[in-house]
């Protein structure tokens, strides 16, 4: 049996622990064609719940695909007023969020969490 007086083992980095909550701040991957465009620069976009904070997404998105998450940028999206039959109405409001990874990390968005 080795002895370590002094010394401390050399452990793995520990995986984020994944939460409940973790699910209701992430709500679905935002596949456009700018979307496209952003994940050459290393970013993926989400849509995500209207109350999400920036420290809270990126955990959420480290805890849920494994990854190091370098930025956050949200935009609150306005709905668009539409027109039915001639009655107006209007689209929902939604939040999303611009996660910038980690160099050489990626994730894959086709295949769900």
């Amino acid at each position: 049996m080795p002895r370590f007086w002094g010394r401390k083992r050399a452990e793995a980095p520990a995986k984020p622990v994944i939460s409940l909550n973790h699910y209701d701040v992430i709500v679905a991957p935002h596949i456009t064609e700018k979307a496209t465009l952003l994940s050459e620069h290393n970013a993926v976009v989400f849509k995500v719940s209207g109350g999400a904070s920036k420290p809270q997404i990126k955990a959420a998105v480290e805890a849920l695909f494994n990854v190091n998450v370098t930025n956050v940028n949200t935009v609150t999206q306005k709905g668009k007023t539409k027109r039915w039959k001639g009655t107006p109405y209007r689209r929902s409001d939604f939040k999303k969020a611009i996660v910038t990874l980690a160099e050489g990390q990626s994730i894959d968005v086709t295949t769900g969490i």
